[in-house]
């Protein structure tokens, strides 16, 4: 049940922020693979971690968004992120 409630918020961020960003580049559809693994906390997958890589530049728009901030700026998306070799900015 977590992780179909985690995906379905997680789609529905997606839905708002679609029309608020640059979809070509800042697309937090693309961090679905990221889902389960930021909802549980566990080690990330490979395609996690290449999906927040490329995502990195977009981490301070998530951030501030309402929608989305207390997503990137949780303990699991610190431990997922740091799996993966990649920092959280301060925005």
């Amino acid at each position: 049940m977590n992780t179909t409630f985690s995906f379905v918020v997680l789609c529905a961020l997606v839905m708002v922020l679609l029309g608020n960003t640059n979809a070509a580049t800042c697309n937090p559809q693309d961090l679905l693979p990221c889902a389960t693994f930021l909802s549980s906390g566990a080690p990330p997958s490979a395609a996690c971690c290449i999906k927040l890589k490329a995502q990195q530049p977009c981490f301070c728009g998530y951030a501030k968004n309402p929608s989305l901030g207390k997503y990137i700026n949780s303990p699991n998306a610190k431990k997922v992120a740091s799996a993966c070799g990649i920092a959280i900015p301060k925005c």
